[in-house]
């Protein structure tokens, strides 16, 4: 009797984990450009194992050109989860305050992705009865205000100073099904706008390379079963800027 309860809870578990989101949200691209001919290049991963790779170039001292990418897979005993986005962009960008050293930044784009999802269930004894493979591509838009600072307050770590500085994006993004496929068969799709609210920390190495931790929330605006709220971004990765403004 235990040992059915058992099997029922997991097959319980395994369903309301195939209803979390097929979307999983990458690092946003905040390049922190200054000036024309700058170019920012970036990648992080998280705990999860979602890497991303973000790129900007400034082509004019008040416009850049922005391309982001992101994969994952990730493959356990009873759920394989594997994802791919890649989305381009462009927008303003704006130094002020005292020394030049705050920036605003305003970029849109557009992209796409594929998350494939596979759960498997087993019998008491272990052996696999039954599989359910999700089949998903989508198409995104998305619209990112960006606020940082280059000043900076001294982190003393192993007797050195280290410069921190901070900065927020607020992202909306449109995300839409172009297929949803279950065991090769046809679903209703879905859409869903999502609110990201992202927050981060820079650390500065040189006048080149810093480390940047990246915290955010994920707010879907919709009620939907596949395409929610599911995923939140913690990530650690390494940001370069060449050119620009330097302070």
């Amino acid at each position: 009797m235990i040992k059915k309860s058992g099997s029922i809870l997991i097959t319980s578990l395994l369903f309301l984990c195939s209803c979390s989101s097929v979307y999983m949200p990458n690092v946003p691209n905040t390049p922190m450009l200054s000036a024309a001919g700058e170019f920012s290049g970036g990648a992080h991963i998280s705990l999860r194992g979602n890497a991303s790779l973000n790129g900007a170039y400034a082509v004019s001292d008040h416009f850049g050109v922005l391309f982001s990418g992101s994969t994952m897979n990730q493959e356990r005993y009873a759920k394989d989860y594997k994802h791919k986005l890649i989305e381009f962009g462009g927008g303003y960008f704006n130094t002020f305050g005292p020394d030049d050293n705050r920036i605003l930044e305003v970029y849109a784009g557009y992209g796409g992705g594929k998350t494939d999802r596979v759960y498997r269930e087993f019998d008491d004894n272990d052996v696999l009865f039954n599989t359910n493979v999700e089949e998903v591509t989508y198409s995104k838009t998305f619209l990112q205000v960006n606020y940082s600072s280059r000043k900076s307050n001294d982190l003393k770590l192993f007797g050195k100073n280290f410069p921190i500085n901070y900065g927020t994006a607020l992202r909306i993004s449109h995300v839409d099904m172009k297929t949803f496929m279950r065991n090769n068969i046809g679903q209703t799709r879905e859409g869903n706008v999502f609110f990201e609210p992202i927050f981060f920390t820079r650390m500065r190495l040189s006048d080149v390379v810093q480390l940047q931790y990246t915290s955010s929330a994920n707010f879907g605006l919709n009620s939907r079963k596949f395409m929610s709220a599911g995923n939140s971004i913690f990530t650690i990765g390494a940001v370069v800027n060449v050119g620009g403004k330097i302070k």
